[in-house]
């Protein structure tokens, strides 16, 4: 079987919603095509947001609630876009990648709640789900994962960095793709937006109004965590922990601490660049191309900072790319799943191996 239509669902650290994306994948010739059929965005309600946030400090059964609870909403959730689109026996399975409550692949293990079996009776489809835990007992970091998509399905880009509630780049070197995460993002940002009573930072256009302060940008670049060679992750509590009480104890407006955090990112950016270069031996020409996802791409002061420090050329795809990347990308991990081929790659998670992720559950 060649030909697979497939909806893949993704719920960020940045707790926009549920992302769901419909989608043909064809392998032809031995190349992979693909086509976004359908898509949609379920946003969360406030009660799911404080419960999501919350759920790191929770009791075992809690946490275990929270799971059955999200798979039955997910479950709800694709039932009624199969409805609204018309969709009854035109999807082959669901592939879904779960909501992370925690991530600490050097204590050997991840946590994505949102039940497998759950979205499976809900729908009366085969469900993929789990996709981490095999690469994390195999030594991996279990993330990233869409790098898979990145070398199959947008094999055109040197570079693919998705800027989500957390930043991560992957690139195409001659023993592979590598890939890791940079720092922490729109999570921040987002956080800085909200107090100022706004949902995010339209087009960065807040940030753009203040000024870098230079002994926080020093702070922020001097984390431990940026000086860590790759491969490498960031579980969501970093920003909680690491990053927000270094912005609350200046006090600056929060327009500076907006500008100085997009500095950072930008800075961070420059600089794994030029890590993997120094790594991998590899000297990029001056029309390297670098393809920019996540919600951060709308954010234009951010990109424009991105690309003056990185010299590189940047391309924001379509909206609907840019949007439902994660989406179509783990839709894709399921196809892979589903013929016993590799999805997780060992130079990116550092893993022993390569490794084929995914728990199925039935209808």
């Amino acid at each position: 079987m060649n030909s697979y239509h497939v909806i893949g669902l993704m719920s960020g650290s940045s707790l926009d919603g549920l992302d769901i994306a419909y989608c043909q994948y064809h392998l032809d010739a031995g190349k992979w095509n693909f086509k976004i059929l359908k898509t949609d965005v379920v946003p969360f309600s406030e009660k799911w947001i404080e419960e999501l946030k919350q759920l790191p400090l929770a009791t075992a059964k809690s946490l275990w609630q929270a799971h059955a609870n999200l798979g039955n909403y997910f479950g709800e959730c694709v039932s009624e876009f199969i409805q609204k689109n018309s969709l009854q026996n035109k999807v082959d399975f669901v592939a879904s990648h779960g909501h992370t409550i925690f991530h600490f692949p050097e204590k050997k293990f991840t946590t994505q709640i949102g039940d497998g079996a759950a979205i499976a009776a809900q729908t009366n489809l085969p469900v993929i789900c789990d996709f981490r835990s095999t690469d994390i007992a195999n030594g991996g970091q279990g993330t990233p994962i869409v790098p898979i998509g990145d070398k199959f399905l947008f094999s055109d880009y040197r570079f693919c960095l998705n800027i989500g509630g957390i930043a991560n780049i992957s690139c195409k070197t001659e023993r592979g793709i590598v890939a890791f995460d940079i720092c922490t993002a729109n999570q921040v940002l987002n956080s800085l937006a909200n107090s100022l009573g706004k949902e995010y930072d339209d087009e960065g256009k807040t940030a753009l109004s203040g000024n870098v302060n230079e002994k926080l940008l020093q702070q922020l670049n001097r984390l431990e965590y940026c000086s860590l060679p790759y491969p490498k992750s960031l579980d969501n509590s970093f920003s909680r922990e690491a990053v927000l009480p270094l912005l609350e104890g200046l006090q600056i407006s929060t327009e500076n601490k907006m500008r100085t955090f997009v500095e950072h990112i930008a800075v961070q950016v420059a600089k794994h660049i030029q890590l993997i270069a120094e790594k991998e031996k590899i000297n990029f020409s001056a029309n390297e191309k670098m393809l920019i996802t996540g919600g951060g791409a709308f954010n234009k002061f951010l990109i424009e900072r991105i690309e003056a420090q990185t010299k590189i050329l940047i391309e924001v795809p379509a909206d609907e790319v840019v949007k439902f990347k994660e989406a179509v990308v783990i839709a894709f991990m399921g196809v892979l799943r589903i013929r016993n081929d590799i999805n997780v790659l060992r130079t990116v998670t550092g893993a022993s191996k390569d490794t084929i992720g995914g728990a199925v559950y039935l209808p």
